[in-house]
């Protein structure tokens, strides 16, 4: 199983990118704009819209104020089995760092998801620091 673990460094407080992370409804528009173009919530599941075109179908499994730990996992396409989840970790007043891990199936998706994973925190990134400045 192919397991992905990547992260990076947010030059905004640990508080705001948990508070748009956490609204699991709206990361096309709290967390990631363009890269993310819209999301919509069905029942326990989102479904997302990538700017590519792509669709996933998410489960929300868990929204963990206490950790600042969302997670989810892609039912149905071409993975056969996919679970992840997005942490805030507080590094300073003003500073925190976003954890993304994915363990998935087929190992064969796993460089097609780690660059959308990649792309995603940057995009994080980058909405998340203009938010804070």
């Amino acid at each position: 199983m192919a397991s992905i673990h990547r992260e990076v460094h947010i030059a905004a407080p640990a508080a705001q990118v948990w508070a748009a992370l956490r609204d699991v409804g709206a990361i096309h528009t709290k967390v990631a704009p363009g890269f993310v173009a819209d999301c919509v919530l069905d029942g326990e599941h989102r479904v997302v819209t990538f700017r590519n075109g792509m669709q996933a179908r998410e489960l929300i499994v868990d929204v963990a104020n206490d950790l600042m730990r969302v997670s989810w996992s892609v039912v149905g396409g071409r993975l056969t089995h996919h679970n992840a989840s997005n942490q805030v970790i507080s590094t300073g007043e003003r500073s925190c760092t976003v954890l993304w891990v994915a363990d998935l199936l087929p190992n064969e998706l796993a460089p097609a998801v780690a660059g959308m994973i990649e792309q995603g925190l940057a995009a994080m990134k980058a909405y998340q620091e203009a938010d804070a400045a």
